[in-house]
C-alpha cells in the first residue's frame, strides 16, 4: 500500500480545526491505519492550537502527514516568533506549553525544529506495521491478500497487483469473492444473512 506524504497549507483558524481532524481521519483510514486516527486527530488539534496561541489567528500554517519508518508523522509548520531563539533544534523539555504537554502524553515521540523564519512542531505515532508501505492486521490480512490474489488470477486475465489493494480492481475482486462465498453457503443449505451476521460478529471481536 502506497502511503505518500501529504501536505496542506492553511491560515490557522480555530473554526478550521474540526475540518483538519476530518482530513486526518480520511487519510489515515485510506492508509489502512484506523487505530491511529483518534490519537492523530488529538495531536493535530493541539499542534494547530499551539500555532494560534503563539502566532495569532490567521497565521500561515501547513500540516504534513507522512510515514517515518512504521510511525505516522505529523508536522505543523508556522511562522517563528521574534522572541524565539534561532537554534535549529529545540528539545521537548525546553517547551513549556500546555498544548505540547498534551501532545507529549499522546504521541510516542515529538519535538520542535526552529529555522530562521519557520517553526515546525512534529510528533509520531507508532503503528503495528512491519514496513512503511505494508499492511496492518497481521496474519489475517496476509491470508486475505493471498486469497484475493488467487481469486483475481482466476476471475480476471490480469492478476491483481497486491501492492495496490486500494485500487478499484482489488475492491471489486473482494466483493465478487464474498458474493461467491455466499452463493456457496446457500447452495449448501446455509442462510446468507446468518453467514454474514456471524462473520460480522467475529470481525467486531477482532478489533
Amino acid at each position: 500500500m502506497a502511503r505518500e506524504p501529504w501536505e496542506l497549507a492553511f491560515p490557522a483558524e480555530p473554526r478550521d480545526v474540526a475540518g483538519l481532524r476530518r482530513v486526518v481521519r480520511l487519510h489515515l483510514k485510506s492508509w489502512g491505519l484506523p487505530r491511529q486516527i483518534e490519537a492523530a486527530q488529538l495531536c493535530v488539534s493541539e499542534l494547530v492550537t499551539h500555532v494560534i496561541r503563539h502566532m495569532g489567528v490567521g497565521a500561515p500554517t501547513s500540516l504534513r502527514l507522512s510515514m517515518n519508518g512504521t510511525y505516522v508523522r505529523m508536522e505543523v509548520s508556522g511562522p517563528r516568533g521574534l522572541s524565539e531563539a534561532i537554534p535549529t533544534t529545540v528539545t521537548p523539555e525546553a517547551e513549556s506549553d500546555r498544548n505540547l504537554v498534551v501532545v507529549g502524553g499522546i504521541a510516542d515521540r515529538w519535538g520542535v525544529l526552529i529555522g530562521v523564519d519557520r517553526k515546525v512542531t512534529w510528533c509520531e505515532i507508532a503503528t503495528d506495521l512491519t514496513t512503511p508501505h505494508g499492511h496492518s492486521g497481521g496474519m489475517r490480512v496476509m491470508r486475505a491478500e493471498d486469497m484475493i490474489s488467487r481469486y483475481g488470477a482466476v476471475a480476471s486475465p490480469q492478476p491483481i497487483n497486491m501492492s495496490r489493494l486500494a485500487t478499484v480492481a482489488a475492491k471489486d475482486a473482494v466483493i465478487e469473492m464474498i458474493a461467491d462465498l455466499l452463493r456457496w453457503a446457500e447452495a449448501h443449505g446455509y442462510e446468507a444473512d446468518d453467514v454474514l451476521g456471524s462473520a460480522q460478529v467475529r470481525f467486531d471481536a477482532l478489533v
